[in-house]
């Protein structure tokens, strides 16, 4: 068992998200990912909906770490986040467990727009207690006014709540989540503001930025030397885990150093053998400093709860992506992670029930197929083949760019 793997089993465990389900969110018009495990891959043809899918977790999260008015307004307001010939609000439903074995919590949201701007509609929370009990909201906005059940395990039978928001642009979620008396709302509140999507640039990655250590790497990477910064200073067993694999995964590296200066700036430097001189990593290859980037972000002993990475198969040698596909795995045993890629080299390093495929049907919306549904696909898994090969094939029978467009061609 991997040292990651020791590391991330705990008692408890993270919070997961076993189902999800978007309406009127671009071209999700109306789409289910059920049975959600601890790693998930998208794969599909361009505009098949994979960023779409990763812009509604980054659009949940940030209505509820930043306001939903900045989330709506940074994707062009509803002309351009709902679906087209749609009416109707967005709405957002996931199921997810805030540990194992723990009771199973619906959080459902809906966003509208009035004159002034977004509202959230509708939104609520529900649970099962009891083993054999039915499930009941233990809070349930509509129009920013609702009620809440207070306390560590609401009860369908508790004192109900009731309360006002100030506005009914603002999530109860949101603003209950900061009171004590609400765990759960609490909880929630923590999770979703928590989550990490990636979007990763080499090219920020190549700045010289302020020396001073930090926790976590930001979604484009700009302070990839302050985090190896913290993790040499305060972490150094990971960070030298960290850089162990960094050896083995790109042969000839030898050192990684984040090395303060006089003026406040902080240089990284990495060392190739078999020389003795470290050159500065902005002039490192784009899959040096991407692969090193990865490994921070998927050992990092901060990581979120929920993280996700697009295209990790840039800049990176075909024969790497099973092994990052398995140093995805590993890292899932302490947060939940989203991959979208292209790569069929990536996909062999995964499992049937870890992979989603994402096509554009006739009336230009996104459906979501499971790989283990499909016929025939976990059996031939089960005879040794690899999945990124049965895709390439098309064995897949949905998501095929080349059978669409020949379709199309035909008709």
């Amino acid at each position: 068992m991997s040292r990651l793997a020791l590391m991330g089993r705990s008692q408890n465990g993270p919070p997961r998200i076993e189902a999800l389900r978007i309406r009127n969110f671009r071209a999700l018009q109306d789409v289910r990912l059920d049975r959600l495990g601890p790693l998930t891959a998208f794969v599909g043809p361009n505009a098949s909906g994979k960023s779409t899918v990763f812009d509604a977790f980054a659009f949940l999260s940030e209505c509820l770490g930043t306001g939903l008015r900045g989330a709506w307004e940074r994707r062009g307001r509803f002309r351009e986040l709902r679906t087209r010939d749609q009416t109707g609000p967005l709405e957002f439903e996931l199921k997810y467990r805030e540990r194992p074995k723990a009771p199973l919590i619906t959080y459902h949201l809906e966003i509208d727009e009035k004159a002034k701007g977004p509202v959230v509609a509708r939104e609520w929370l529900r649970w099962t207690r009891r083993q054999r009990g039915r499930p009941f909201r233990f809070l349930n906005f509509e129009g920013g006014e609702g009620e809440v059940v207070t306390g560590d395990e609401p009860e369908e039978d508790d004192t109900r709540e009731r309360s006002a928001l100030a506005s009914p642009e603002y999530l109860a979620v949101s603003t209950l989540g900061q009171l004590a008396e609400n765990p759960r709302v609490v909880a929630l509140r923590n999770f979703i503001e928590g989550w990490f999507l990636s979007y990763f640039s080499v090219s920020d990655a190549r700045g010289i930025p302020e020396a001073g250590p930090q926790e976590q790497l930001s979604r484009t990477g700009d302070n990839l030397a302050n985090v190896l910064q913290y993790l040499s200073e305060q972490r150094p067993a990971d960070y030298q885990y960290i850089i162990s694999l960094l050896k083995m995964r790109v042969p000839g590296v030898e050192q990684v150093t984040a090395e303060p200066l006089a003026d406040g700036r902080l240089l990284l430097r990495i060392r190739d053998a078999p020389f003795d001189q470290p050159f500065l990593a902005r002039y490192a290859s784009d899959g040096t400093l991407k692969m090193l980037a990865y490994l921070t972000m998927l050992h990092s002993p901060s990581r979120p709860a929920l993280l996700g990475i697009e295209e990790p198969e840039n800049y990176l040698h075909p024969r790497l992506l099973p092994i990052l596909a398995e140093e995805c795995r590993a890292a899932a045993q302490r947060s939940q992670v989203l991959i979208a890629t292209h790569s069929p080299y990536f996909v062999d390093g995964l499992r049937p029930e870890e992979v989603w495929v994402l096509e554009r049907t006739s009336s230009g919306h996104t459906h979501a197929h499971n790989v283990a549904d499909i016929q025939g696909i976990p059996q031939f898994t089960l005879e040794g083949a690899k999945l990124g090969a049965l895709w390439m094939e098309g064995h897949f029978r949905v998501g095929d760019p080349l059978a669409a467009a020949q379709g199309s061609a035909s008709v």
